[in-house]
């Protein structure tokens, strides 16, 4: 593989150290796919992909890949856990508080952490997590 090439999915979960697997690809591929997908959207995802995969089975995968850093999970205030192939960098998220549609938002400075807390408390900050809440064009269109 030369440097102008992008690795395969399976050379990215041997790279993070994860074992290769048909139902982990597929997880990876359809997170990547998806935008901000929930677990049951996901195991239906790869069901269509490689058929039968356990509910059990999406979850633990999803901890492998989020603990391994190929997949963000991000949790809105009173949503279940959503996930997402976008990593390695500080962006942020819009939530409807109607549909609970989410979008990401790009870092408000563009380099990790985009904000600064007043008092740090001596924390070491490499991250800052905003969740701008709203109406989706969509929402907003229905309720007008």
């Amino acid at each position: 593989m030369t440097a102008s090439q992008t690795p395969s999915t399976a050379e990215e979960l041997r790279g993070a150290g994860l074992r290769v697997t048909a139902a982990r690809v597929a997880l990876l591929d359809t997170v990547r796919a998806g935008d901000h997908l929930g677990v049951e959207a996901l195991a239906a995802g790869v069901r269509d992909r490689v058929g039968h995969i356990s509910l059990q089975a999406v979850y633990e995968a999803l901890h492998a890949l989020t603990a391994a850093g190929l997949v963000r999970r991000i949790e809105p205030a009173g949503s279940p856990a959503r996930f997402e192939g976008r990593v390695g960098d500080n962006h942020h998220h819009l939530v409807c508080r109607n549909c609970g549609a989410i979008k990401d938002v790009d870092c408000a400075v563009g380099h990790p952490p985009c904000l600064d807390p007043v008092d740090d408390a001596g924390y070491l900050v490499d991250e800052a997590d905003v969740t701008f809440w709203g109406l989706c064009p969509a929402c907003r269109t229905d309720a007008g």
